[in-house]
């Protein structure tokens, strides 16, 4: 990401999906890049600081603890990724399949990696859309793309939304990228049924995590890292219960072969997960 060329670009506007009941007197904006919606919905324009409430469905405390650590959420990971975490990304990307005009979308999209990387990738005749619950995520992210502007940058909407309710009509999406996401949420099933539905036929869904290997070495690795390296970096932030969390969420995650089987119980023709990152990272490619 490079420094900003040219005159400076006009702000760019989280949008936020709004459940209250439509009206015709309310003028949705961009609504019909949408298609056909399942339910009535408005994108409000917004600054970060007029955010509305929307109901998602996930324990209160894994909410209130993503919004807690966006602040430091990237230096973290610069950090103790020692800088990898953009190559493992960029890999998703690539593996997602996403082809310049793409329309793609990015789960979870926290601070926007993700996104911007998809976006640099279908150009500024593709969309991008980032969706994620954490609204302090979304914000920061929504900074970002005013700080490193591209031109390519037009293409993205930000959405505070539900990844187990997503607001699009089916087969929408050509790709759909998720990091460090699906772990979090509390019905990955769910989860997997809406991305399948989004997804247009013979489109790919690439999600990247952290590997819970089946390797008991790599496992004890992981978690001495967690506990050596992670939480006392983590606690200089004055964040150290809040990266305790992420041994559990590790324990509590699929293998490799657990998340291929899912991806093909709800109807996906094709999944592999490939381990990167010496093990302690993987990648499940699913083909709709």
């Amino acid at each position: 990401m490079g420094a900003v060329n040219g005159p400076a670009p006009p702000p760019s506007a989280v949008r936020h999906l709004h459940s209250a009941s439509w009206s015709p007197s309310s003028l949705p904006i961009r609504c019909s890049s949408l298609g056909l919606p399942r339910r009535p919905f408005l994108f409000l324009l917004r600054s970060p600081r007029r955010l509305g409430n929307n109901r998602v469905r996930c324990s209160a405390e894994r909410h209130a603890l993503f919004n807690r650590i966006a602040p430091v959420y990237d230096n973290l990971n610069d950090m103790l990724s020692l800088g990898q975490h953009r190559s493992w990304k960029r890999m998703c990307v690539s593996w997602s399949g996403a082809k310049r005009g793409n329309r793609v979308l990015d789960l979870c999209c926290g601070s926007g990696d993700l996104v911007f990387f998809l976006s640099q990738k279908v150009g500024t005749e593709g969309e991008v859309y980032g969706l994620d619950f954490s609204r302090e995520q979304l914000s920061i992210a929504s900074r970002r793309e005013d700080l490193y502007w591209k031109a390519c940058y037009k293409n993205i909407e930000w959405i505070e939304g539900d990844a187990l309710d997503l607001p699009f009509s089916d087969g929408y999406f050509d790709a759909i990228t998720i990091g460090y996401g699906l772990r979090n949420l509390i019905d990955r099933q769910k989860a997997m049924r809406e991305i399948f539905r989004v997804l247009k036929p013979g489109s790919k869904v690439s999600i990247l995590d952290f590997n819970k290997s089946t390797s008991s070495l790599v496992n004890m690795l992981q978690e001495w890292i967690i506990d050596n390296v992670v939480v006392p970096t983590a606690s200089e932030y004055g964040l150290s219960q809040e990266y305790k969390y992420l041994k559990t969420s590790i324990d509590e995650f699929l293998t490799g072969k657990e998340l291929e089987k899912l991806a093909k119980e709800v109807g996906f023709s094709k999944a592999e997960h490939y381990e990167i990152g010496g093990g302690f990272m993987g990648n499940l490619v699913a083909t709709r």
